[in-house]
C-alpha cells in the first residue's frame, strides 16, 4: 500500500515535471536567471532575433530615469502630450487628448503600469527634446525629438552589451514600421536587470494599480491604471513587464523573489539574495507559461544553490 502510494507520488511528480518542460517549449525563445548574479539557469532560442512589442517601453523607462537621475531632471514637470503621440498606435484606452497636460512621473506609470503607447511617445518626445542638441543630425535635417530618444536607447543597447536589439520607437509597435523594431530573451534579460537596480523602476512596476491625473482646458480629469501583468503579487512575483503585438506573439518578463538564504559556515554567515528573472518571447499563453518556467526555475535554481552556486562564466548575462 505504501509503496504504491509511494509510486503515485513520484509518478505525479514526473507528469508535472514533463508538463512543465512541455508548456516551457511551447515558445519561441525564453530565458531563465538568478537574478542577482545574471547566472542563466536555463534558455532556449536565447539569441533569436524578434520582436518583443511592449518590452521595449523598459528601455524607455531606463533611458527616461537615467536623464532624471544625471540631468536633475524633474518627473513631476507636467509636459503636454503632443499631436504626433497618437501616430500609428491604435489603442487609447486612458482617452488622452492632443493637448493634456501630464507629470512624467504619471507618464512613465502609464508607460509600465498599463503599457500606454501614448505615455511612453510623450515621454520621449519630452526627453528628446532635451538630448536633441547632443543627437547626430544635419542642419536643417528632420531629426525630431523622437529620433534623438531613440538613437539614446540604442546608445544604452550598446552599452549593455545588448548586441542583437534594434529600437526604433519608444513603445515597441511593430505594425507597418520600417525597420522592424527587435531584440532577444538573451538582450532583454540584460536590459531588465539594468532597469531592476533602480529602485524607482522596482516601484513603478510593482504597482498593480495606480492612480494618474491630467490636465484638459482647466478641468482635473483622473484615471486608475490597471497593471497588465496577471501575476503580478503571485508567487513572490513583483514585475515586470508585459509585451504583445501581432508579430511578437504573447511577450513576458517576470520577476520573483523568495526568502534570502543563509548558510553558516561555523562563526561565518553568508546571506543569498533569492530573486529568479524569467524573459519570455513569443508565447501563445504568456501567463501559463510564465507560471510553469517560473516553477521550473525554482527547481533549477535550488539544483544550483545545493551544488555551490558555481557559476560557468560562459553562461552570465
Amino acid at each position: 500500500m505504501h509503496l504504491t502510494r509511494r509510486f503515485l507520488t513520484v509518478f505525479s511528480a514526473f507528469l508535472v515535471s514533463m508538463a512543465l518542460l512541455r508548456s516551457a517549449a511551447a515558445a519561441e525563445a525564453y530565458l531563465i536567471a538568478d537574478a542577482q548574479t545574471g547566472y542563466i539557469l536555463e534558455e532556449q532560442e536565447p539569441r533569436k532575433k524578434l520582436q518583443v512589442g511592449s518590452l521595449m517601453k523598459i528601455a524607455t523607462a531606463s533611458v527616461v530615469l537615467d536623464w532624471a537621475e544625471r540631468r536633475s531632471g524633474d518627473l513631476n514637470q507636467a509636459v503636454t502630450i503632443p499631436q504626433e503621440a497618437f501616430a500609428g498606435t491604435l489603442e487609447n484606452n486612458i482617452g488622452f487628448q492632443p493637448g493634456d497636460s501630464i507629470t512624467l512621473r504619471d507618464l512613465l506609470y502609464a508607460a509600465l503600469v498599463q503599457s500606454d503607447n501614448i505615455a511612453a511617445y510623450t515621454l520621449a518626445y519630452h526627453v528628446g527634446s532635451k538630448l536633441e542638441s547632443l543627437a547626430p543630425g544635419e542642419a536643417g535635417s528632420k531629426y525630431t525629438p523622437v529620433d534623438a530618444f531613440v538613437a539614446q536607447m540604442n546608445a544604452l543597447a550598446k552599452q549593455l552589451k545588448m548586441d542583437r536589439t534594434r529600437f526604433v520607437n519608444p513603445h515597441g509597435v511593430d505594425y507597418k514600421v520600417k525597420p522592424l523594431p527587435y531584440s532577444t530573451a538573451e538582450d532583454m534579460a540584460r536590459l531588465t536587470r539594468y532597469a531592476m537596480n533602480k529602485a524607482s523602476f522596482r516601484f513603478y512596476v510593482s504597482q498593480k494599480e495606480r492612480q494618474i491625473s491630467f490636465d484638459r482646458g482647466g478641468r482635473r480629469l483622473n484615471y486608475v491604471l490597471r497593471n497588465t501583468n496577471e501575476l503580478l503579487g503571485k508567487m513572490g512575483i513583483d514585475g515586470v513587464k508585459t509585451g504583445r503585438t501581432a508579430r511578437s506573439g504573447d511577450c513576458l518578463i517576470l520577476y520573483a523573489n523568495r526568502q534570502a538564504e543563509v548558510v553558516r559556515q561555523g562563526q561565518m554567515e553568508t546571506v543569498y539574495p533569492r530573486h529568479l528573472m524569467i524573459v519570455l518571447l513569443g508565447s501563445t499563453n504568456r501567463f501559463g507559461e510564465g507560471t510553469a518556467l517560473l516553477q521550473r526555475g525554482w527547481q533549477l535554481y535550488d539544483q544550483w544553490a545545493a551544488g555551490g552556486r558555481v557559476a560557468d562564466s560562459k553562461k552570465m548575462l
